[in-house]
């Protein structure tokens, strides 16, 4: 009964030296809370101890913390709205007001501290033309936002160190590049209008260079016509002339006959003559 008396006292005792003794780590920093209420706090890395049962422990990460939120809309000094991603590096500076400000929840802290550095920015992006933002030294545009942001948030216990632009980019319904939509499709209709003036004044020049060639082609080929038919003309002449110097009769009788034909030619032409009329002498001749 002793012996079992003994045993129970010495394992009563372990464990409550147990329940009093906590290690922090190297990265971590801790606080105490008696009933609730914060009695001790930022704790260093080492041995400590505490009441068991009437005292609780909280133990954070001391490291750096980075905090990646959505991009944000702003509009710069000349009124054009820009997206920007950013992220923020900090830590836990003072355990008690983190505590107190946010019940030790990192997510509390990280939606409160979120609108913070989000209204910080927004003043030195609303004073920044676009070139400026996305040519001119960001480095300059975050060393301006982090004493005012550390002042803001001193309340929450934290402390930020860094604070990165990831990207700036126009929203795809951003007036930006409506406008830049806008000019690219003017200068197309515009360059697409100067080709098809061009094409058609190409095509006028062309249709007018084979116009006057065409004339020329045509003039020399009535020219050459001409001047083939008068030498046609001027040889029958010299035939007909050598026949009939030849054979004075024949000729006769065969321009007749030319004749006859060529007034004979549709069969339904009326030839109203003497009947003595030179023109009728072979018709009537028993030759």
């Amino acid at each position: 009964m002793k012996n079992s008396l003994v045993i129970g006292l010495v394992v009563a005792v372990l464990l409550t030296l147990m329940g009093s003794v906590f290690v922090v780590r190297e990265d971590q920093t801790a606080m105490v809370l008696n009933l609730g209420r914060v009695v001790r706090a930022d704790l260093k890395p080492g041995l400590h101890f505490k009441i068991p049962v009437v005292e609780s422990v909280r133990v954070f990460d001391r490291r750096f913390q980075v905090l990646d939120t959505a991009p944000a809309r702003y509009f710069t000094a000349e009124q054009k709205d820009v997206s920007v991603d950013f992220f923020a590096i900090g830590y836990i500076s003072d355990v008690r007001a983190f505590y107190r400000a946010t019940g030790g929840e990192e997510s509390v802290a990280n939606s409160r501290l979120a609108p913070i550095i989000t209204d910080s920015l927004r003043n030195q992006i609303n004073s920044r033309t676009l070139q400026q933002l996305v040519s001119g030294d960001r480095s300059e545009l975050i060393a301006n936002q982090l004493k005012g942001i550390n002042g803001a948030i001193k309340g929450l216990g934290m402390q930020i160190t860094d604070l990165r632009i990831k990207q700036i980019d126009l929203p795809t319904d951003s007036k930006v590049i409506t406008d830049v939509y806008e000019r690219m499709r003017a200068q197309r209709k515009q360059e697409a209008s100067k080709l098809r003036a061009e094409g058609e004044e190409q095509a006028l020049t062309i249709r007018a260079q084979a116009d006057r060639e065409s004339t020329v082609i045509v003039a020399d080929a009535e020219r050459d016509a001409q001047k083939l038919r008068g030498e046609g003309d001027a040889e029958a002449a010299r035939i007909y002339g050598q026949a009939g110097a030849k054979d004075p009769s024949f000729y006769a009788f065969y321009r007749s006959l030319e004749a006859y034909r060529g007034s004979m030619t549709d069969g339904n032409g009326v030839v109203v003559l003497d009947k003595n009329d030179p023109f009728l002498q072979y018709l009537k001749s028993d030759r």
